[in-house]
C-alpha cells in the first residue's frame, strides 16, 4: 500500500513508518519537526527511515491545509495514519492554543484531505486521557467519556466526534486508537521513563506525582505498532446491530470504530521506578508530590474489542521493555 503517516519524526510515527517500510509499503511521511522536545532526536528517527527508497519525507504543519492538500494530490495515498498532534497533558495547561491548532484545526484538514482524495481508511491517534473523570476500570471503549479533565483529553475526544461526522456524512472509514502510556526505545523525552532515566544517571532527584500511587497501563512500542498495523489493514465497517436505543459509543451505523490499545497489565509507578533502578544499577532520589491537575491516578485498558476484531496480542512484559529502553538509551547517548 501507499500510506501517508503524519508525525513520522515522532515516537510512534517513526516506529510505525519503519515497520510499514520493512514490510514493503510506501510511506509518505509528514512532520513539522517542532521544538516541543529535542529536535535532534526527531532527526535521528528520520535518519533511520531515509535509507528506504519507499520513504518520502515532507516537512510542514498539518494546520497548513494547502500543503496537506498538495501532498495528497501529488502522492495519492491509499490509507492514512494521523499521529501528528500536540501531545502532553501538563503542557496543555500552559499552552492551550497549541492543542487547538494541531489537534483540532490540523485534524479537520486531515479529514477534508481524506474526503476529497478517496482514502480507503483513516486511522488516527486518540488517547486514554479521554476517560478523564471515569473511575470504572478497566477502561472500556463502551464507557461514557464525556468528562475530560484536560484540554488535551478534550481535543482527542473532539477528534473522535469529528471522525464520526465524516464517517456518517461521507462514508469515510475511520478508526480511532486510544493509546495507553507508550514507552520504549526512541521514546519521548517528556515522558516518565525517559525523564527518570536521564535524571537518575545525572544524580538528580525525580518528581514522583501522586506520591507514587499511580498505576499505568504501560504499553511497549512494538505492541503499539502491531495494533496500529492490524487496524490499518482491517478497514472500519458499519455495525449493523447499532441502535440509538442502546447506543454503543465504539461503533456506529457509519464505518466508524474506536479501540483501546494498551497492555491490559497495569504497573504501579513505584514498581516501574524500581525496574529502572535495577537496570541502571543506581538508586533514585524521589521527590514525592501530589497528583497534578489534569492527571488521573489509574489507567487500565480493556482491549477485548481489539483482540476480537483484529487479533491484537500485546506480548512485551514491562521488565523486558524497560531493559530494552535502557540499552537503547545508553547506546544512543553514549552513557
Amino acid at each position: 500500500m501507499k500510506v501517508l503517516v503524519t508525525g513520522t519524526a515522532g515516537f510512534i510515527g517513526s516506529a510505525l513508518a519503519h515497520y510499514l517500510l520493512e514490510r514493503g509499503d510506501e510511506v509518505i511521511g509528514v512532520d513539522n519537526l517542532n521544538d516541543y522536545y529535542d529536535v535532534r532526536l526527531k532527526h535521528s528517527r528520520l535518519e533511520r527511515l531515509a535509507h528506504h527508497s519507499g520513504f518520502v519525507d515532507l516537512r510542514f504543519d498539518i494546520e497548513n491545509a494547502e500543503a496537506l492538500s498538495k501532498a495528497f494530490s501529488d502522492h495519492r495515498p491509499d490509507r492514512v495514519v494521523n499521529l501528528a498532534a500536540q501531545a502532553g497533558v501538563r503542557y496543555s495547561l500552559e499552552n492551550p492554543q497549541a492543542y487547538v491548532s494541531a489537534n483540532l484545526v490540523g485534524f479537520v484538514n486531515i479529514l477534508e484531505a481524506c474526503r476529497y482524495n478517496e482514502v480507503e481508511h483513516l486511522v488516527y491517534a486518540s488517547s486514554s486521557s479521554v476517560y478523564g473523570a471515569n473511575t470504572h476500570v478497566p477502561f472500556s471503549v463502551h464507557d461514557n467519556v464525556d468528562h475530560p479533565i484536560s484540554l488535551y483529553a478534550a481535543s482527542k475526544k473532539a477528534n473522535e466526534l469529528m471522525a464520526h461526522t465524516y464517517s456518517h456524512l461521507f462514508g469515510l472509514p475511520t478508526t480511532g486508537l486510544r493509546f495507553f502510556t507508550v514507552y520504549g526505545p526512541w521514546g519521548r523525552p517528556d515522558m516518565s521513563l525517559f525523564l527518570f532515566t536521564r535524571k537518575i544517571l545525572a544524580g538528580e532527584p525525580i518528581d514522583v506525582f501522586n506520591y507514587g500511587n499511580h498505576r499505568r497501563d504501560f504499553t511497549y512500542i512494538d505492541d503499539i505498532v502491531e495494533g496500529v498495523v492490524r487496524t490499518l489493514d482491517q478497514v472500519a465497517s458499519p455495525n449493523p446491530e447499532w441502535s440509538s436505543d442502546q447506543p454503543d459509543s465504539a461503533t456506529s451505523l457509519a464505518p466508524y470504530r474506536l479501540y483501546n490499545i494498551g497492555s491490559n497489565n497495569p504497573v504501579e509507578l513505584l514498581r516501574f521506578i524500581e525496574l529502572i533502578e535495577e537496570n541502571l544499577g543506581l538508586k533514585a532520589e524521589k521527590n514525592l508530590l501530589p497528583l497534578q491537575p489534569g492527571d488521573v491516578p489509574e489507567t487500565v485498558a480493556d482491549v477485548d474489542a481489539l483482540v476480537e476484531d483484529v487479533g491484537y496480542k500485546p506480548a512485551t512484559p514491562v521488565e523486558v521493555g524497560i531493559s530494552r529502553f535502557i540499552e537503547w538509551y545508553r547506546d544512543y547517548y553514549g552513557v
